[in-house]
């Protein structure tokens, strides 16, 4: 596809400040540009690149200040990394293909229901009573259980795997390998030392617009549901536990694990690698650095912490100056104690 930065600035209600005739025909990073390409600058460290990036129209911010020659044509916007996003958004979705059909491999029990302009890929497993609705596409090897439930507009990449009778909102993304539904992680101790297995009988309800990364696992509930909310973004490789309950419009990074019972407010952020406990309460806005371990609520809205355990990030940095310097406090106070103790005896 091609467009003008006549035809962007439009899009975007941006202004342009050079030609406006300029085409691109795809994206690139502003250090990576090349003719033809489209760029942006959010991140004012980037800043040298715009004044050497070969890409043909870079989007800015409206209050960018050029202190030098730009050899781009700019597009200034109000928020340059949410435009970016949007054009991707735009060119992602005439780009992608649109399939639809049945392929003859797929095996659909004779009571599931089948929605309009439905892909339903080679070998992929529809259970008895499940519902998919209008526009979903489900790539080849999807398995989808009895009585599970998908929204319209949805999309499985190749080798999702949901249990039976859980619920997909509308719209929702969910990558290869992503497990939906496996048993939650409950076992009683028995007089013997061995473990009993405790029946996991709730479902995973997942909302509107959800996104899961690939290889991500969310447990099914115990009783009642593992409600994933509106809108919450999964990146690769997390692990959600039993009962777990994540908030609208909450991200959260690779790697991260959430034990069983845990209630995550909305528009929460977890870096990669945050563990956290289970059976607490973690409040709307809670921003928590890579490898955070956090093990008690945070009752606090809109706080950011770090460190495992982890605690409000302006006092972790200002103890983490003392953390990197105990081998020296430790020498220092041993060599206090023998001068003491050379004084008491002198």
């Amino acid at each position: 596809m091609e467009f003008t930065a006549a035809q962007i600035a439009q899009f975007l209600n941006g202004e342009i400040e050079g030609n406006p005739d300029v085409k691109v025909r795809t994206v690139a990073k502003i250090e990576e540009g090349h003719e033809g390409a489209l760029s942006f600058l959010a991140n004012p460290k980037y800043e040298h690149y715009i004044y050497t990036t070969k890409s043909s129209i870079v989007l800015v911010n409206k209050d960018f200040v050029v202190s030098g020659h730009v050899p781009a044509t700019l597009v200034r916007v109000e928020n340059a990394y949410e435009a970016f996003a949007t054009l991707l958004e735009m060119v992602s979705r005439f780009s992608r293909p649109q399939r639809k059909g049945i392929h003859p491999t797929a095996v659909i029990e004779p009571d599931a229901v089948i929605g309009e302009n439905v892909y339903i890929g080679a070998l992929t497993y529809i259970g008895n009573g499940a519902i998919i609705g209008e526009g979903c596409q489900l790539y080849p090897q999807v398995y989808v259980g009895d009585k599970t439930r998908l929204g319209k507009d949805c999309i499985l990449y190749p080798g999702v795997k949901i249990y039976h009778e859980c619920v997909l909102g509308n719209s929702c993304i969910i990558h290869s390998g992503a497990v939906i539904g496996s048993d939650g992680f409950g076992f009683a101790p028995q007089a013997d030392n061995e473990y009993k297995k405790i029946p996991q009988i709730g479902n995973v309800v997942i909302e509107d617009n959800v996104e899961i990364g690939s290889n991500v696992s969310i447990d099914r509930a115990t009783m009642g549901s593992t409600f994933i909310r509106r809108g919450v973004k999964i990146d690769n490789l997390v692990q959600i536990g039993h009962n777990v309950e994540i908030g609208e419009n909450t991200v959260m990074a690779g790697q991260t694990g959430i034990a069983g019972s845990t209630k995550i407010g909305k528009n929460c952020m977890l870096g990669g690698q945050v563990g956290i406990t289970g059976h607490i309460k973690i409040a709307d806005g809670v921003k928590a650095g890579a490898q955070s371990g956090i093990i008690s609520d945070i009752k606090e809205q809109n706080i950011t912490v770090l460190g495992s355990p982890a605690f409000e990030h302006k006092q972790y940095l200002r103890s983490y100056l003392y953390f990197k310097k105990l081998a020296d406090l430790n020498a220092t106070v041993d060599l206090l104690k023998k001068e003491i103790e050379n004084l008491r005896k002198g």
